[in-house]
């Protein structure tokens, strides 16, 4: 497969065009592959307006640049997807992105509590049997369906102005999105986060201002501490969201969202910034929308 490589002045272009473009054979080496982007439809892509930064080449390459995190259910690497040869100052032709894996049956302990999943659905008999079974194949679906739900999640929160990672795509068990770091290195976590009493009560009012967007959106994260918040040059961004739970939907949702509350509390309170979690709940509840 030929792909366009590297620019070239002395390409016959006419007088004051831009640079033309010399086409080369480029194929992907080790650790890379050629971007997934146009194996996907429309629904399985991020939502419109797309950021400048994002690249939709489809003669760009992926490269594996290691492991940011690992865990019980899935993996985030770190890739580059870069049009090769195209100078790297060039706008929208290179970009760092975070891929999170669900991991294969072979290589995971993967479970979701079912508390998460009430309200959700599967379209088909066979897939909701082979879940509730825990067969080879229903753990396929019960990735797929969490790749999905972490993808549609980032979707709505992003639509709705949240701030998450901007969500790129979904491909199978892969959703990829944006890396928030500087240069190739993540940004710290809440949890690891030392903070003066300023800093603290302003990193506490835009928790709380997601949990509200969160709320008036009918959802609740689910699982929000400060492990799954990072902070990036003073911005918290909310991360690990496919247990996203709908407040109407899923019976559990109210007992979800307080614990979220008592979370972020907890942590907020050790560090010694008041926070009352049962004051938190209630004006949440008040700002539910349905």
């Amino acid at each position: 497969m030929t792909f366009l490589s590297s620019f070239d002045d002395s390409s016959g272009a006419p007088l004051g065009a831009p640079s033309a473009l010399v086409f080369q054979a480029v194929e992907p080496g080790e650790g890379q592959r050629w971007s997934t982007w146009p194996a996907t439809i429309p629904t399985e892509r991020g939502p419109e307006p797309r950021p400048d930064w994002l690249v939709t080449s489809a003669a760009a390459i992926d490269t594996e640049l290691g492991v940011v995190k690992t865990g019980k259910e899935a993996n985030l690497h770190l890739i580059e997807r870069a049009i090769p040869d195209v100078p790297p100052d060039v706008p929208g032709n290179r970009v760092l992105l975070a891929a999170k894996r669900y991991r294969t049956s072979e290589h995971s302990d993967f479970h979701r509590s079912a508390i998460y999943t009430e309200g959700r659905g599967l379209r088909r008999t066979r897939d909701v049997r082979a879940v509730a079974k825990g067969t080879s194949f229903g753990r396929a679906v019960a990735r797929v369906q969490w790749a999905n739900a972490e993808f549609d999640a980032l979707t709505r929160l992003t639509e709705l102005g949240a701030s998450v990672p901007y969500p790129v795509q979904v491909h199978g068990t892969e959703v990829l999105m944006e890396f928030i770091g500087d240069g190739r290195v993540a940004a710290p976590r809440l949890a690891q986060v030392r903070a003066d009493a300023a800093e603290l009560r302003d990193l506490f009012h835009q928790v709380a201002d997601f949990m509200r967007l969160l709320a008036r959106g009918g959802l609740a994260h689910g699982d929000l501490s400060p492990y799954n918040l990072l902070v990036h040059h003073g911005r918290v961004v909310a991360i690990d969201l496919p247990q996203v739970v709908d407040l109407v939907s899923n019976p559990q949702g109210f007992d979800l969202l307080h614990r979220d509350c008592v979370n972020v509390c907890d942590w907020f309170t050790r560090q010694r910034l008041e926070c009352d979690a049962e004051e938190l709940f209630g004006e949440l509840v008040g700002e539910v929308g349905f």
